[in-house]
């Protein structure tokens, strides 16, 4: 059955139907889907959340030059901000623009070492359920361009620090 607007209006539309319309936009870079919608060849201005395409967020670890640290199911940095407190994100507009949060559509999931009993979530202002780490609201940085990298690390932006995190959900900090 092929949805028309005329069965959208009449709230006839099967879920198959709507199911196959939504598919195809996506296919064709809708706006606010997870694909396409940017120019050819640009990078991604932030990574999709796990939200975008419906599934539960996996932490992992990852080795890196400043040891074994979070990372969400594709390898991408996840880091924590100083400014949030007693679980809750503080980071909201500009801010989330620059450091979208780690979302998730179901209960988020350890992989790779990473320690289950530390995984949580809070809810955002916005609605949206934000994973966490040993109380650490999560986020990945715009300026991470590919798996692994960690130019976020010890940024200072939004009236605080910002931090990959180890196993143990504590910040490393080198300094």
């Amino acid at each position: 059955m092929f949805t028309t607007a005329r069965n959208v209006r009449r709230g006839t539309v099967s879920a198959t139907g709507l199911a196959a319309l939504t598919l195809a936009l996506a296919a064709c870079g809708a706006p606010g889907s997870s694909y396409g919608g940017g120019a050819y060849g640009a990078a991604p201005a932030a990574p999709a959340s796990p939200s975008a395409v419906g599934t539960a967020a996996t932490v992992d670890l990852h080795g890196s030059n400043l040891g074994q640290i979070l990372v969400d199911a594709q390898g991408r940095t996840l880091y924590l901000f100083e400014a949030d407190k007693a679980g809750k994100s503080v980071c909201d507009g500009p801010c989330a623009a620059t450091w979208p949060p780690l979302l998730s559509t179901g209960a988020p999931q350890a992989s790779m070492g990473a320690t289950t009993s530390l995984i949580g979530t809070t809810t955002r202002t916005d609605g949206g359920t934000q994973v966490t780490y040993a109380g650490h609201p999560l986020y990945y940085f715009v300026g991470d361009k590919a798996a692994g990298d960690i130019t976020g690390q010890d940024v200072d932006q939004f009236g605080a620090k910002w931090y990959v995190i180890g196993k143990d959900g504590k910040k490393i900090d080198n300094d």
